[in-house]
């Protein structure tokens, strides 16, 4: 099944319809299915962290796509797919998949993570700087109970999920006061991510730090 999933994001990729400089192939293509649109946007999304391609680029995709109301939705759906396919691929496939994708950085916890697994997921949701695919393999990899990873997750990313769906739904008005005020949003999340992201591990730390005594 893994191999199935991989193989498909693979001819997904080729095609051009996830590359980081063509949100407007990934509308185009979309779009081509019709009233299908949704679940295919939903499915791109939910295989995404297979190849570990930016979900930011997505988000983007979605808000231009569907707006903003819909493409937030849509958004939050995918992403709680794809998060809960790479916690489950990395609680299934445990040490073989670690040992393959043993170039990435993960998150480490430590096993007595699993009394505070909601605040440190949402709490590291909270900084977009962390990539989405890394927390939620990573989840997956700890002791973390599935119900915190889920709800932590959507708590935790619904901020960013507004701010990137707000952009890419002005991303046609630009030159406006609005599209101008989207991109205020999104620098604004950026530079909160940068400050949040060191307070947010000398939090886990303690946790952490905590979770031994």
């Amino acid at each position: 099944m893994f191999a199935l999933f991989s193989a498909l994001m693979i001819v997904f990729y080729k095609m051009g319809v996830l590359s980081f400089q063509q949100v407007e192939t990934i509308k185009t293509f979309v779009l081509s299915f019709g009233l299908l649109a949704p679940l295919v946007f939903i499915l791109l999304f939910t295989l995404a962290p297979l190849i570990f391609f930016p979900d930011g680029i997505l988000a983007l995709a979605g808000g231009l796509i569907f707006g903003f109301y819909a493409g937030s939705v849509y958004i939050i759906i995918g992403a709680l797919c794809g998060g809960s396919l790479s916690f489950y691929l990395a609680r299934t496939y445990g040490t073989w998949l670690r040992d393959k994708l043993a170039h990435e950085k993960w998150i480490h916890f430590q096993k007595s993570v699993k009394n505070h697994g909601f605040i440190m997921i949402f709490l590291l949701r909270l900084v977009p700087l962390v990539p989405f695919n890394i927390i939620s393999y990573s989840a997956g990899f700890s002791t973390i109970r599935y119900r915190d990873f889920f709800f932590a997750t959507l708590l935790g990313m619904s901020p960013g999920v507004l701010v990137y769906a707000n952009i890419g739904a002005k991303s046609l008005a630009f030159g406006t006061k609005e599209f101008y005020m989207a991109v205020a949003l999104l620098l604004f999340l950026v530079v909160f991510s940068m400050v949040l992201k060191n307070s947010v591990k000398k939090r886990l730390d303690r946790y952490e730090e905590h979770s031994k005594k």
